[in-house]
């Protein structure tokens, strides 16, 4: 028809972009990059692969769009709590995040950063090196923000704010890889409460 615009070739009629991205993002989620095949990708997000190329690039341009997705959506518990006005309320909202997020009843168990991370081939050493930043930058922000406490009196002066950074981060990386493994929300639960109960660690 005269005027009409055309969908782009191999694209199906009705395509929606975001409703695709959001299927990839779950199956990197639940498999991994590695573990993420294009026919499994292409089949959750409803097109061809020639399709997914014209949309989004290859595979490891939409893994890159799939975890600003995750970033920006259930992972954003970790940005939300550096907003928290004391150390101890920031450390809190950081793990009850990450305990609610690496279990949700409508998502993968886990989290993408750590699943996605688990590669050994060197076709996925940019991701794997991708996530090492993501997950780094996450512990800078963490960092950052103790550092902050420590200079308003909110952490004893002698606190370290790059030690606690980490150590709530490898707590969080490993609920992640416990939720992965079947470990329940409560059972994990208890694990971030104990955390808790000992922050900042002596």
């Amino acid at each position: 028809m005269t005027g009409a615009k055309r969908a782009p070739v191999g694209r199906p009629r009705g395509f929606d972009a975001e409703e695709a991205l959001e299927r990839a993002l779950l199956v990197f989620w639940e498999k991994g990059y590695e573990g993420a095949g294009l026919a499994d990708l292409t089949a959750a997000m409803g097109i061809t692969r020639t399709s997914m190329y014209a949309a989004f690039g290859n595979k490891e341009q939409l893994f890159r769009r799939a975890l600003d997705r995750y970033t920006e959506g259930p992972a954003s518990y970790g940005e939300l709590a550096l907003t928290e006005p004391t150390a101890q309320a920031v450390a809190t909202a950081f793990l009850n995040g990450s305990v609610r997020t690496t279990t949700r009843p409508d998502a993968p168990a886990g989290c993408l950063g750590v699943q996605g991370s688990l590669v050994s081939g060197d076709a996925g050493r940019p991701i794997h090196d991708a996530l090492v930043e993501w997950r780094t930058a996450a512990e800078v922000r963490l960092a950052d923000r103790f550092r902050r406490a420590v200079d308003e009196g909110d952490l004893p002066a002698g606190a370290d704010p790059r030690r606690l950074a980490r150590y709530l981060m490898t707590v969080a990386n490993g609920i992640a890889v416990q939720a992965a493994g079947g470990t329940s929300r409560g059972e994990l639960q208890e694990v971030a409460d104990t955390t808790l109960r000992n922050w900042p660690p002596a």
